[in-house]
C-alpha cells in the first residue's frame, strides 16, 4: 500500500537477540540497530523485564536467546529489555514521530507476576518476594493463574520510548518521562496510535517490556511480564507541536499524565485534553474544560513507576 507521496513503505523485522538490545536503560548515545525511512513498518520481538530469578526451573520453558541476552548484556538501572533504537531519516529535534501501533501479539508460553518488597502500591502490607508463573494459552489467548482462574490476554508493550534529550545522558528504564518510556498505558495497543516528541536526529525509537495483560494501576508492580512481538509504522510529523506524549484510537483521545503526584499527574492528563479538544474544534478553553468534565474519564496508568500514570479518555464523536 503506498502513501500519500506514491511511495511503498518497506517493512523490516527485528529478531529478539541481544545484538538487539539493551537491558535497563534508555540512552540517545546508543548506535541504531536499523535506519529506516519515515512511514516504514517494523516488526520487533522482545523478552520479558527481569534476570535469571525469574525464569522457570525447566530449561525448555527458555529460549536460549533469551539466556543469551541475560548473560550478554550490561544492565542498566532497570529490569526491562527494549528492543532498539531505530533511526528514522528525517527526524530531527522539534518534530513528533507517529507510532501507528499495528499488532501486538504474546509468542511465549509464560509469564510471570511478582512482588517485590519495598515496591508497588502496598509496600508497607506486602513485604516479601514472591513471583508466580501464569500459563499461556496462546490458543485460546488466556493466561491460566496457578488457582486455575482464565484472564484474557491483551498484550501491549510498558515501554514505547525515542531517545531523550542527550543531556540527561542514560536514564533508567523503570521511570516514564516526556520521551514516553515505561509509561505501562494498557490502552497502547493494536489500533492505537501514540504521538511522541522527538529531541534527537532520527528520533532513535525503542519498545519492550512485553505485557500479557494488565489492569489499570498494575498495583502490585508487574503486569503479566512475558515476551511480545510487535508491529509499529513510524512517520516524521513535521506538522505537529506535541511537547509530551498523547495518543488516539479510532474511537478515542487519550491524554497521558506523568508525575512522582498522583494529584499532579491528573491535572496533566486534564490539561493535555484541553489543549488537544481545543486544537481539534473551535471550543473555548473553558467549553472544553466542561465538555471533558461531563464525558472524559480519568484512568490510573500506574502507581509503580515512579512517575505514577493518569490517562483521559474522550470519545472523538462529541467533538
Amino acid at each position: 500500500m503506498a502513501d500519500v507521496k506514491g511511495i511503498v513503505p518497506k517493512s523490516y523485522e527485528i529478531p529478539a537477540t541481544h545484538e538487539s538490545m539493551v537491558w535497563g536503560y534508555i540512552d540517545s548515545s546508543v548506535p541504531p540497530i536499523l535506519r529506516i525511512q519515515s512511514g516504514d513498518i517494523v516488526t520487533l520481538h522482545s523478552f520479558p523485564a527481569g534476570g535469571a530469578e525469574i525464569l522457570p526451573e525447566r530449561p525448555d520453558m527458555v529460549p536460549d536467546a533469551y539466556r543469551e541476552a541475560i548473560d550478554a548484556l550490561p544492565q542498566g538501572p532497570g529490569p526491562h529489555f527494549i528492543t532498539g533504537p531505530v533511526h528514522v531519516e528525517g527526524a530531527a529535534p522539534g518534530d513528533v514521530l507517529q507510532i501507528d501501533i499495528l499488532e501486538t501479539s504474546v509468542w511465549m508460553d509464560w509469564g510471570f507476576v511478582a512482588i517485590l518488597p519495598l515496591l508497588g502500591t502496598l509496600p508497607e502490607a506486602f513485604t516479601e518476594y514472591e513471583t508466580i508463573r501464569p500459563a499461556i494459552d496462546r490458543e485460546r489467548q488466556v493466561c491460566i493463574m496457578p488457582w486455575g482462574a482464565e484472564i484474557p490476554l491483551d498484550p501491549f508493550f510498558g515501554i514505547v520510548a525515542v531517545a531523550p534529550p542527550p543531556a540527561w545522558g542514560r536514564c533508567g528504564s523503570p521511570v516514564p518521562r516526556v520521551f514516553g518510556g515505561n509509561m505501562d498505558n494498557r490502552e497502547l495497543k493494536p489500533g492505537t496510535t501514540l504521538y511522541l516528541p522527538v529531541f534527537n536526529e532520527g528520533a532513535l525509537f525503542y519498545a519492550g517490556d512485553g505485557h500479557g495483560v494488565q489492569g489499570d494501576g498494575e498495583v502490585c508492580l508487574t503486569a503479566l511480564e512475558t515476551g511480545c512481538s510487535g508491529t509499529f509504522r513510524l512517520t516524521v510529523r513535521k506538522d505537529l507541536d506535541f511537547d509530551r506524549p498523547f495518543a488516539e484510537s479510532k474511537t478515542h483521545l487519550i491524554s497521558i499524565g506523568l508525575n512522582e503526584d498522583l494529584d499532579d499527574a491528573a491535572k496533566e492528563a486534564v490539561a493535555e485534553m484541553v489543549r488537544h479538544v481545543c486544537r481539534r474544534t473551535e471550543l473555548t478553553r473553558n467549553q472544553a474544560y466542561m465538555l471533558i468534565s461531563l464525558a472524559g474519564n480519568l484512568r490510573i496508568t500506574q502507581l509503580v513507576d515512579g512517575n505514577k500514570g493518569v490517562h483521559m479518555m474522550l470519545d472523538k464523536a462529541l467533538l
